[in-house]
């Protein structure tokens, strides 16, 4: 009676635990599964050797036959998750092999020039409606529609954008960058002085040599002329023409890259350069910067929409007329920079307001939106107009028009 009571004991044992293993898998619970499955397999396996009867016997190694099924198919589930747990790879990094001096200048660069995705989109840039138009034809859909730009119609080396200062260039080179989705590489040339004698050649070369790798990219020079301007001028340093001359090869460099042969992966890095002073550039260099567009005072319609951006966010009174506003400044030669200017004056206007005749502790006692929360009104930009005086010149404007005329490529 004690082996009867013990046998259905175990018999009992056993169907509990078929029951648990199944129930575990179909809730997703797989790894209480196989051990349920690998437990009640083991418990067949010791019951076949007690049974004496055959067909009995027949019927058990059935059923485990059938069992050992659907542990394989848990074992597989389980075997193809933990396929998504293991780590990813680890990317390959630029400059692992590099010696040590060199590691270091990577490093730099990646600090101080390799930035994030800028987030800076067209509609953040008022107006330059042509400019945005070609710089959308030279560089973004290269990198959209790639087998349409080869041979004759391969991309541009280099883009040049020249104007006034304040115009726009270091956001439009931005918004290029996030509209192609590429690595942004912005650089200087105080970026590149070095006290150490061939460091900053080897800087130029890393640097399209990284921006290869993180390909597709856009390297962006600011206030080029500086950094590449005329050679073989009486006060030319020595290490300024080892620069440019290394700065040229490199941009032959980025041409033969972005020709790749049929088969291979093209590698696009496309050079941006803005500069307030175009007539100061090296000519090897002005050839290799293919397309050159003029980037120029915001026409009249385009300086409200200006005041808007810059005004977006702040609380305004209900006579504020930005046009009318506008109106005042269209003959005043301002750019995009001093309307900003402008704006930030006028926000400040009901701060002053507010803190007028009040000591150090007054001020610090007030509350803390006491002043953020108080509306500009149309008399606080018009007297931050009547402060705000132009930073171009008309000389300057009509010298960046011959220039435009004489060696502009639009």
């Amino acid at each position: 009676m004690a082996a009867t009571n013990g046998s259905s004991s175990s018999l009992a044992g056993m169907e509990n635990a078929m029951k648990m293993s199944r129930e575990h898998a179909l809730l997703g619970n797989y790894e209480a599964s196989l051990v349920y499955f690998d437990g009640v397999v083991a418990q067949i396996q010791q019951h076949l050797r007690t049974l004496d009867d055959a067909h009995m016997r027949q019927q058990w190694v059935r059923a485990k036959e059938e069992l050992n099924a659907e542990f394989a198919i848990v074992k597989d589930i389980v075997r193809e998750l933990n396929k998504f747990k293991e780590p990813p790879k680890a990317e390959p990094k630029f400059g692992e092999a590099l010696p040590p001096g060199e590691r270091e200048l990577v490093e730099m660069i990646e600090r101080d020039i390799l930035e994030a995705r800028p987030n800076i989109h067209w509609d953040d840039i008022a107006g330059l409606e042509e400019a945005k138009r070609v710089l959308e034809e030279a560089v973004v859909l290269p990198l959209l529609m790639p087998d349409y730009f080869k041979g004759i119609r391969r991309p541009w080396k280099g883009v040049l954008m020249f104007g006034p200062p304040g115009t726009g260039k270091t956001l439009l080179a931005k918004a290029v960058a996030t509209e192609c989705g590429t690595s942004f590489f912005s650089l200087t040339s105080s970026t590149l002085a070095s006290k150490w004698r061939g460091d900053s050649e080897k800087m130029v070369r890393l640097l399209f040599e990284m921006a290869r790798f993180h390909a597709p990219s856009t390297i962006f020079i600011d206030e080029i002329d500086s950094l590449a301007g005329q050679r073989g001028g009486a006060n030319e340093h020595e290490a300024s023409r080892r620069v440019k001359s290394e700065l040229l090869v490199q941009m032959d460099g980025v041409s033969s890259n972005t020709d790749a042969d049929i088969d291979a992966k093209p590698r696009t890095v496309t050079v941006l350069a803005a500069t307030n002073f175009p007539w100061d550039l090296d000519e090897a260099l002005r050839r290799r910067l293919e397309k050159r567009i003029y980037i120029p005072l915001p026409e009249p319609g385009d300086i409200r929409v200006l005041l808007e951006i810059n005004l977006k966010t702040l609380p305004k009174e209900e006579d504020v007329d930005l046009e009318a506003l506008a109106a005042k400044m269209k003959v005043g030669g301002f750019s995009g920079a001093d309307i900003t200017v402008l704006c930030r004056d006028a926000a400040m206007m009901p701060m002053r307001r507010r803190i007028k005749g009040l000591n150090r502790e007054e001020i610090k006692a007030l509350p803390k939106d006491a002043a953020s929360e108080l509306p500009v009104s149309q008399d606080d930009l018009l007297q931050a107009l009547a402060r705000i005086h132009s930073s171009v010149s008309a000389g300057d404007l009509s010298k960046h028009e011959q220039w435009l005329s004489e060696f502009g490529a639009i």
